[in-house]
């Protein structure tokens, strides 16, 4: 079974046990438990689907945190102008929150 939910302004496709990013939660901990209810598209594999206007009445995704912090790569910016002196180089990495996808009802 899978589903597409709307999360944090976009939209994502998640499968029963399937771990993800998502961006971070301040307050997570370990082991604790997430609805997800803007469920857009609930369907099986290789089946038919429910389709939502915009979302699917009584459906949910249920997850647990798996890990509350995660750094994702870093991204290296840098700026330069041409016929002078002046160049800067910095970085920056995004910090996410690790979830796995226990169940998907609806």
């Amino acid at each position: 079974m899978y589903a597409i939910i709307e999360e944090s302004g976009s939209q994502r496709k998640v499968m029963s046990g399937e771990e993800f990013l998502t961006d971070l939660m301040a307050d997570a901990t370990a082991g604790q438990k997430i609805t997800f209810d803007k469920v857009l598209v609930v369907g099986e594999v290789g089946g038919g689907a429910k389709f939502g206007q915009p979302y699917v009445a009584g459906a949910k995704v249920s997850a647990e945190v798996v890990e509350p912090m995660v750094q994702g790569e870093k991204l290296h910016i840098q700026k330069f102008q041409a016929k002078k002196a002046w160049q800067k180089k910095t970085g920056h990495r995004q910090r996410y929150t690790k979830v796995k996808v226990t169940g998907i009802t609806g």
